[in-house]
């Protein structure tokens, strides 16, 4: 019997695990889901996706209670009961056990003062009331599960020690924890390469499928991965704008796609825009042997610690010319950020040298040091960590240029935020609010547009698209080549979709274990990898 028959099977016996009935939801008099009706059934995967902003986030926290500012009116009824009904005493009992939620952006969910292996245990004990030992050895596999190597050291890990991919691996094992009876995975695979990303996807069919048998776990899947739906979701839910613009069975959907928003974001894919760099185009930045150490603890004797080193990046070598795109590819912890962060001269521990323009970052000194930074910026994985929530975006924006352009008017200034806003899809009305009120792909979008404020000369992307749907996705990366081709930027863009470094990168370096094992022009490496990593990570790519 197919997926499909078996969920109308199980809807004609049984009632949804969980039903929205005319859910709307409001924030004073912004209204941000309205009039949504869905059912999922025990056992069901379903997909709710749409742009940044259409209410795909905001729905899923409703189900748990957790918009504390919002007015929720309609019903949500789980497992028969209605939820909106619920104490708070009650909600806490049901949030983890019953219903678990895997969150969009890691650094924010996880706790910077516990180890991983704490927090995961912490759940487990709660809900389970194991001793902390046993809880402990179920981090530990847990961790192992999700395709984090080394998990009974990874385990002693603080957050801010992982790469944002092994965050997500970690935030997914403790949502897993407790064996929940619907999951709610809001952008699940995110901040993961795509190796890591087909591990999570066999993983999450694995464990549904299993618990689906004993306790017939459901899954709200919430992503603007379309190819993470086609592989996992029976039915899809299609949002746009608040409002639930078409729904159906997977095959259908993407096959014969009704709704005009609907058949947009399934056409939309990157597109290589890219010009030949010109032969004669000077080099922008440079760095040779570059080695990144970090210092970190090793098991002694006596229970004693003994001070070890982990090299993070060893002997790197690239180059970046005017108007050219160096794409950095591996699976998280390979090394990439640190790569960036050391080219940007913000690691303390590096040994090699980084030139720009011809001369070592290192000599630059006060004034100079100061348009330097100018002329290299930066755009962070992580929007939220990197966006100050004190302050408005007018703020945020305007902060480079107010340091950096100290003669425009305060007009001027604001004329040219307003610019580069409308440039990523964002407009004035933006100003005055923080970035608690945005989307994760809106505050990426924030993010791009204060880089690109100052025009800089090397712009630094460090997985600038991951939390963008396909749509504006497919906008950034045509305004970043345009940005590029006007302005004759060079950009170093790292990112684990392979599809993005296709269509934006003149040549790519791929990044394993710290090491480049490989680099040339995209067209050569991708058409005939030489190395068996390359070709792993190639066809991971072609296969989901």
């Amino acid at each position: 019997m197919s997926a499909n028959l078996q969920s109308n099977a199980t809807s004609a016996a049984t009632p949804p695990l969980l039903e929205l009935d005319h859910l709307h939801v409001r924030f004073g008099d912004t209204v941000a889901v309205s009039d949504v009706t869905l059912a999922i059934q025990r056992g069901e995967r379903v997909a709710l996706v749409g742009e940044s902003g259409s209410g795909k986030s905001v729905t899923a926290l409703s189900i748990l209670r957790l918009l504390s500012d919002a007015q929720v009116s309609g019903s949500i009824r789980f497992d028969g009961e209605d939820l909106l009904g619920r104490t708070e005493r009650e909600m806490r009992g049901l949030r983890g056990s019953d219903i678990a939620m895997i969150f969009q952006e890691p650094m924010t969910a996880l706790n910077p003062l516990y180890t991983v292996g704490d927090q995961i245990a912490e759940t487990i004990v709660v809900h389970d009331g194991v001793s902390a030992n046993e809880a402990r050895k179920r981090a530990v596999a847990l961790l192992g599960r999700t395709g984090i190597a080394e998990p009974g050291k990874r385990v002693n890990s603080y957050p801010h020690q992982l790469s944002g991919g092994q965050r997500q691996r970690a935030m997914i094992a403790m949502a897993l924890a407790c064996r929940p009876r619907l999951l709610l995975a809001d952008e699940p695979t995110t901040a993961l390469d795509v190796t890591i990303r087909a591990q999570i996807v066999d993983l999450l069919l694995e464990l549904q499928r299993d618990e689906a048998e004993k306790r017939g776990m459901a899954v709200l899947l919430i992503t603007h991965d379309l190819n993470l739906v086609r592989h996992f979701a029976q039915r899809i839910a299609v949002m746009e704008k608040g409002v639930l613009v078409e729904s159906g069975p997977v095959e259908q959907v993407f096959g014969s796609p009704q709704h005009p928003y609907t058949q947009r974001l399934l056409a939309s894919r990157p597109e290589r825009t890219v010009v030949p760099v010109l032969p004669i185009s000077p080099v922008l930045l440079e760095a040779r042997g570059i080695s990144v150490d970090f210092k970190t603890k090793l098991p002694g004797f006596g229970g004693w610690f003994r001070s070890g080193r982990f090299r993070a990046v060893a002997d790197a070598n690239v180059s970046v010319r005017q108007g050219e795109t160096l794409g950095i590819v591996g699976e998280s912890g390979s090394g990439k950020s640190t790569l960036a962060m050391a080219l940007l001269g913000l690691q303390r521990t590096v040994h090699g040298e980084v030139e720009f323009q011809g001369r070592a970052l290192d000599s630059y000194r006060g004034a100079e040091q100061t348009a330097l930074r100018s002329n290299m910026q930066v755009v962070f994985q992580d929007p939220f960590s990197s966006l100050s929530p004190r302050q408005t975006i007018e703020r945020i924006v305007g902060e480079g240029l107010a340091l950096h352009r100290p003669a425009m008017t305060p007009q001027a200034r604001r004329d040219k935020m307003i610019s580069v806003l409308r440039e990523v899809g964002l407009d004035r009305t933006v100003l005055q609010r923080y970035p608690h009120e945005f989307s994760g792909g809106q505050r990426q979008r924030i993010a791009i547009a204060r880089a690109l404020v100052l025009e800089p000369r090397i712009l630094i992307l460090d997985e600038p698209t991951s939390a963008l749907d396909v749509s504006i996705q497919q906008q950034v990366l045509k305004l970043l080549a345009g940005l590029q081709r006007k302005y004759n930027l060079g950009f170093v863009f790292i990112s684990h979709d392979l599809a993005v470094i296709g269509a934006m990168a003149h040549r790519v370096a791929v990044m394993q274990n710290g090491s480049i094992i490989e680099s040339g022009e995209v067209e050569e490496i991708f058409a005939t990898p030489s190395h068996p990593y390359t070709r792993k990570l190639l066809k991971a790519a072609l296969d989901h």
